[in-house]
C-alpha cells in the first residue's frame, strides 16, 4: 500500500527526535499524511523509555461514527512473523530446538522431503526467507475465494506442496514465504504438543498481558473495516493453519505492550528478541533476522516489519539502542 511506504520513509528520514514535543512531531507527521488521504483510517502507538503516545484519526468504517483510537482492532497481518520468529527463538532458548538443525525431524509425520531435499533447510532458514520451498498461489487463491482467500489452505493442501518439491531452486536466496512461517507454527506444534493459538498466548499474550489481542474469535464491536482494491468491504480473514504466517488481530495499546516488553531487559520475550535480531540473511540489498528486516546506518540499527492483508496495512519498527518503537495500522482507502 502507498500509504504505507510513505509513513516507513518519513520515518526513517526524520530518525525522530526525542525533544519534549517529539510526541507533537510524530502526531504531525500523522495528521499530516490523514489530510492528504481522509479515507484512511490510522491509529499510532510510540514508545520511547517507557512512555507511551498514541495518535489516531478516522472511523472505524464509513458507515461508523465511530472514532478510531488506541484500542481499536486491526490486522496486523505479517507482523503476526515477528511473533512467530520470536516464539521459535524462544524454543531455541528453552533448547527444544536449534536454529541450525534441520528441519526434517521437525516437521509433522505428513511431510516427506524429496530425497535429495533431506537434511538441507535449517529452521533459521525458513524463519529468514531462504528455504527455497514453494509458497502456496496466492492469486490463484484469491481468485477462488476473493474475501476468505486463505480457507483454501489446507495441512493436506500444504503438504501436497512441500512433499511434491523436487528441487530449491533459489535455495540461501531472499524469497518472501508465507509457507515457511506455516511450516515453523506446525514446528512450534509439535514440539510443545499444543496449537499455535494456545502457544502465542502462553508465550507471548499472556506475559505481555496483550489482552485485546484477538485470534480465533474477532466478533468484537471496536473493529475496523477495511476495503479492498474494488472498493468493497474486506472481510477480517479466518483462522487457519496459515496463522503463524499473518493472522492475528491486534491493536496499537497491545503492540505497544509487546515492544515495551522486547525493549525491556530480563524477560523471555527480550531475551529471545536478542536471538531475532541477529542476521541470518545477507545480500546487497537486505538483511534479515528472525522475520525482520533489519536496516543499519551509521551504526544505528532498526528493526522493521510491515503487513499487508487485502483490507488492511501496518508497519512496526524499533531500535533497541535508543529504547524506541512505533506501530501504525491502517485501513486500506473507504469506499465513495
Amino acid at each position: 500500500m502507498k500509504t504505507i511506504k510513505i509513513f516507513a520513509t518519513l520515518l526513517f528520514i526524520s530518525q525522530i527526535s526525542f525533544g519534549q514535543d517529539f510526541s507533537k512531531k510524530i502526531d504531525s507527521i500523522i495528521q499530516d499524511n490523514y489530510t492528504k488521504n481522509p479515507d484512511v483510517g490510522i491509529s499510532v502507538g510510540f514508545i520511547h523509555n517507557n512512555k507511551e503516545f498514541y495518535t489516531s484519526y478516522g472511523k472505524l468504517s464509513k458507515e461508523s461514527k465511530v472514532d478510531i483510537d488506541k484500542n481499536s482492532i486491526f490486522e496486523i497481518a505479517s507482523i503476526t512473523k515477528i511473533l512467530t520468529g520470536n516464539m521459535i527463538a524462544q524454543a531455541s532458548l528453552e533448547n527444544k530446538l536449534k536454529l541450525d538443525d534441520y528441519i526434517d525431524s521437525y516437521l509433522p509425520k505428513q511431510y516427506v522431503l524429496q530425497k535429495n531435499l533431506q537434511n538441507k533447510i535449517k529452521i533459521s532458514d525458513l524463519a529468514s526467507h531462504q528455504s527455497g520451498l514453494p509458497d502456496y498461489d496466492f492469486v490463484k487463491l484469491l481468485e477462488n475465494n476473493p474475501q476468505q482467500p486463505m480457507d483454501s489452505v489446507t495441512e493436506q493442501s500444504l503438504a501436497k506442496i512441500i512433499n511434491d518439491c523436487k528441487d530449491l531452486i533459489d535455495y540461501g536466496k531472499f524469497r518472501y514465504s508465507n509457507t515457511s512461517f506455516t511450516l515453523l507454527g506446525q514446528i512450534l506444534e509439535k514440539i510443545y504438543g499444543k496449537t499455535y493459538d494456545e502457544i502465542i498466548r502462553e508465550k507471548i499474550l499472556i506475559p505481555t498481558k496483550m489482552n485485546r489481542t484477538l485470534t480465533k474469535n474477532f466478533d468484537v464491536k471496536n473493529k475496523t473495516t477495511g476495503y479492498n482494491p474494488k472498493g468493497g468491504i474486506q472481510e477480517f480473514f479466518n483462522w487457519n493453519v496459515t496463522a503463524p504466517a499473518g493472522l492475528i488481530k491486534s491493536n496499537a495499546s497491545d503492540m505497544v505492550k509487546y515492544m515495551k516488553t522486547l525493549l525491556d531487559k530480563g524477560n523471555t520475550i527480550s531475551n529471545a528478541g536478542l536471538i531475532s535480531e541477529k542476521i541470518y540473511f545477507k545480500d546487497e540489498k537486505r538483511e534479515l533476522g528472525l522475520g525482520f528486516n533489519i536496516n543499519t546506518t551509521d551504526g544505528d540499527t532498526i528493526y522493521l516489519k510491515t503487513g499487508d492483508s487485502l483490507g488492511q496495512s501496518s508497519i512496526i519498527c524499533y531500535n533497541r539502542a535508543k529504547n524506541w518503537g512505533i506501530i501504525i495500522l491502517l485501513t486500506n482507502k473507504i469506499s465513495k
